[in-house]
């Protein structure tokens, strides 16, 4: 009994800054424009770095010892603030945090009014793609190339057949240069009549396709022809295993009239023309030297205007 009141007499007789009194500092943390509470702000001591963070209501509170003391606030996106005080108390503090990285406002105008274009199952091959695809036997062939296209089918190995969604290729409309073609297909259906030099671009409706087009129910295929360089003349050829093509374009009349012509032609005839030969050479009939097959895509387009032009498109093709 006596050790009990010797402790508490010693308590009560040590001096405070033994055991310093502690005190609570608290209050809200907020937007100093549309004054909404900023949840999670960080709120700590200067120079220890004891701290705290705001709950869901932007309330904090932080227990520190009494005396002079410097409290930092600060958020993401919001500058830095800091209270210093004396601490002899409990204290409330409110804070208002000012936004510091607002973007300035940025204003876009146009000159011409803005067009919502929407093209539902729609796909535009330009020729470069076209070529740059692996072709059967160098051939670079268009209606191959869009059986590589989602929602297409082939009928066969190597056909140039389209089947779109579950449509035959009768059911489907084929345009050059807006005419439509009912037979696309030269080797009994192996490679399509459409020569990639002289094509321009490929577009491909799978569905909701436009009311100019009519008359079939799968799908469209609208195949743009090259208009030829109206600055200089140009050719290029090229020697296949199947076929080889040559292709001439240029200005008739410079930056006003230009010209493409495009032809190929299979030898498979030539090849095949001397083993024939030798199996009839005691024969005094005639002998076909075997199948081949030729096209011919020619083009003039001539400009008026920015805004006005014509053109004349050929196509001529046979299978012998």
């Amino acid at each position: 009994m006596l050790t009990r009141i010797i402790y508490i007499t010693l308590l009560a007789l040590c001096p405070a800054a033994v055991f310093p009194q502690g005190y609570t500092v608290s209050g809200y943390v907020k937007d100093s424009i549309t004054t909404e509470s900023l949840i999670g702000a960080n709120i700590y001591r200067q120079n220890t770095g004891q701290g705290t963070s705001a709950n869901r209501y932007g309330f904090y509170s932080l227990t520190l010892p009494a005396g002079e003391t410097e409290i930092a606030y600060s958020y993401v996106g919001y500058g830095k603030a800091t209270k210093r005080f004396n601490l002899q108390r409990d204290t409330v503090i409110t804070v208002s945090l000012v936004p510091s990285q607002e973007l300035p406002e940025v204003e876009i105008t146009a000159s011409a009014p803005i067009h919502e274009n929407v093209r539902m199952s729609a796909i535009s091959l330009p020729v470069a793609q076209i070529k740059a695809l692996p072709a059967l036997m160098g051939e670079a062939d268009i209606m191959k190339t869009l059986q590589l296209m989602p929602g297409i089918q082939s009928g066969g190995e190597g056909t140039t057949g389209l089947y779109v969604r579950g449509g035959g290729p009768d059911q489907n409309l084929i345009l050059l240069d807006g005419v439509p073609l009912y037979n696309v297909s030269h080797l009994f259906g192996f490679m399509s009549v459409f020569n990639a030099d002289a094509v321009n671009n490929v577009e491909v409706f799978k569905g909701a396709f436009p009311a100019r087009y009519g008359g079939r129910v799968s799908s469209v295929v609208d195949i743009s022809m090259k208009e030829g360089n109206m600055q200089k003349f140009h050719g290029e050829g090229s020697i296949g295993l199947v076929a080889s093509k040559i292709t001439f374009e240029g200005p008739i009349a410079k930056d006003r009239t230009s010209f493409i012509l495009s032809a190929r032609r299979t030898y498979i005839d030539l090849i095949a023309k001397p083993l024939i030969a030798s199996q009839n050479r005691n024969s005094d009939d005639k002998y076909n030297a075997g199948y081949y097959f030729y096209d011919v895509t020619a083009k003039v387009n001539h400009r008026f205007s920015d805004k006005d032009r014509i053109y004349l498109s050929l196509y001529m093709g046979d299978d012998k």
